[in-house]
């Protein structure tokens, strides 16, 4: 039997984010199987590092998110306590009414659930997502913000917070439209009901359903591709994609012209074209 995601990454490591670095991809997976892979603000801040430790390594190009157990995260953790380390506040859940003043709630959605999903989507590397199990809330966002979502046939997305009597936060008003348009988001959103893996995918919100025994093999065959890939041409296409819906024509052209100028610098595009003359297949270092 093939292993399961997390079994890919180093199970000796005592932490509540397991990594390690395997033929060029960073595998991440998050390691509280007991509550469903439930964000805690040191879990947050330590995937935030994570990934832009990724973004300045060399040897990382491509990078996997998944979750240890039956879940891939099942949203924000309620009862988490906050992050005590030095630093920005890391507060999570959002502070009790008795507690609040005017500007906290927002201040704790920016420095939290927001910073983690402008990591993946400014992460420099290809993030995949390797969804195992329920992704709810911001577990579906950290899903939405990669690059490529693989997800078990038995995995399901949930926009929960309607559940709770809450806003979508974490990035979902702006990553839901863009993904599968305004009236779909809304209706995920409004009615907050499950969405199974193989719906997703029809709506654009997964790109390859699978058996659960295949998720590690197919997410390591799709990174181990990335990770042979031309690093810095990828890097520059995520960027171009990622701000396509917020540009004109005439931006985005030229946003699209100036990265080729730059990409053609590297020795990956140089590379390239000579393979091509060359008539043999090109050998990408990621430089």
């Amino acid at each position: 039997m093939t292993s399961s995601p997390e079994e890919s990454i180093d199970p000796s490591v005592d932490s509540v984010v397991l990594r390690a670095t395997d033929n060029g991809v960073s595998w991440i997976a998050l390691n509280r199987p007991e509550a469903m892979n439930a964000l805690t603000p040191d879990q947050r801040e330590r995937l935030i590092r994570l990934l832009d430790d990724a973004s300045g390594d060399p040897l990382v190009r491509a990078v996997v998110i998944t979750g240890a157990g039956r879940a891939f995260c099942a949203g924000a953790d309620l009862r988490a306590t906050p992050a005590t380390r030095p630093g920005p506040p890391t507060a999570s859940p959002i502070p009790t009414p008795a507690d609040r003043i005017a500007g906290d709630v927002a201040r704790t959605i920016r420095r939290g659930a927001q910073r983690l999903i402008a990591a993946v989507l400014d992460c420099e590397k290809p993030v995949i997502a390797a969804v195992n199990g329920t992704a709810a809330g911001i577990g579906a966002h950290l899903a939405f913000a990669c690059d490529l979502v693989i997800a078990a046939e038995g995995a399901r997305f949930i926009e929960v917070f309607v559940r709770r009597g809450l806003v979508p936060d974490g990035g979902g008003t702006y990553l839901l439209p863009r993904l599968v348009g305004p009236q779909r988001a809304k209706e995920l959103m409004f009615f907050g009901e499950d969405l199974r893996a193989a719906t997703a995918q029809r709506l654009g919100l997964v790109n390859r359903v699978v058996p659960a025994e295949e998720l590690t093999k197919t997410t390591r065959e799709w990174a181990d591709r990335l990770a042979c890939a031309p690093t810095r041409a990828l890097t520059l296409t995520k960027q171009l994609v990622n701000s396509s819906l917020e540009s004109d024509r005439g931006t985005a052209f030229a946003a699209e012209a100036a990265a080729q100028e730059i990409n053609m610098t590297t020795a990956d595009a140089q590379e390239g074209v000579r393979a091509f003359v060359e008539r043999r297949s090109p050998q990408f270092r990621g430089r």
